[in-house]
């Protein structure tokens, strides 16, 4: 089944058919970017949880009494917020902010619901990220390279972009909860 999609110019309409494989690997494209996207932010969450040695250390752990937030905002050297976010570093209500919103967007995303929340959620986690390690830096303060790849766009960002994607493009209908969560929050589009 092929469907037609009508695009308007100023000055005339354009029709480009949309092929039969375009249809049918759009949604599991969706889908598989929206679930590893979700394990990305839920393995974060796990992982600062019970310091399962990857990036968070077993004796760091927050069921250990661990602080998620202290060796990220602690190790803040670069850029014009540095020492307001190294003030934040161990803060416990950080802690518990950062930590529920890592699972809310990880299981929103995964799942395929609210992803509006989340997208708007995980952006600003990601923005706010970004600024931290503040890629246009080129040395940190003790003079040594950032190791920054890039002045402007970073993974960060990426991922922020990716989570907005996913939401303007309704991706939770597939392989997800989606189409239900809609019909659930009817009159409240913006928790879709």
């Amino acid at each position: 089944m092929t469907t037609t999609v009508h695009r308007r110019t100023p000055d005339r309409q354009i029709v480009q058919p949309e092929t039969p494989f375009t249809d049918r690997i759009r949604g599991p494209v969706l889908a598989i970017t929206r679930i590893a996207t979700g394990l990305i932010f839920l393995w974060a969450f796990v992982d600062k949880t019970f310091g399962l040695g990857y990036a968070t250390p077993g004796e760091r752990a927050w069921i250990r009494g661990g602080s998620p937030t202290a060796g990220f905002l602690g190790g803040v050297d670069v850029g014009p917020f540095q020492s307001a976010f190294r003030a934040l570093a161990g803060n416990p209500f950080l802690d518990w902010l950062f930590m529920i919103a890592l699972l809310g967007i990880g299981v929103a995303v995964i799942m395929g619901a609210g992803l509006r929340i989340a997208a708007v959620a995980g952006s600003l986690m990601m923005i706010l990220m970004w600024a931290a390690e503040w890629p246009p830096a080129l040395l940190n303060a003790a003079g040594e390279a950032t190791r920054s790849t890039n002045p402007i766009v970073d993974y960060h960002l990426i991922y922020a972009l990716v989570l907005i994607t996913l939401a303007v493009t309704g991706a939770g209908r597939f392989w997800g909860v989606g189409r239900r969560w809609e019909r659930m929050v009817d009159r409240q589009h913006w928790l879709v």
